[in-house]
């Protein structure tokens, strides 16, 4: 399963869901689902989420049972 720390990155920022939404194109609905592990991005999404956020990939999302 894909863990995430959007919500808590998005956090922060100051960022509204809205407000991250339009940085990656997404609406804010697909960015709630994303925080609340409903719905994977895609590799493309998740890697302008990482880049809005400003962290690495790695840091924001991750496989379940593979954390350090």
């Amino acid at each position: 399963m894909l863990r995430n720390k959007v919500k808590e990155l998005r956090a922060r920022h100051n960022f509204t869901q809205s407000d991250l939404a339009k940085l990656v194109g997404a609406t804010r609905q697909t960015i709630g689902m994303i925080e609340k592990g409903d719905y994977a991005p895609s590799v493309l999404l998740a890697l302008k989420i990482a880049k809005a956020l400003r962290v690495d990939l790695e840091e924001v999302f991750w496989i379940e049972g593979e954390e350090e």
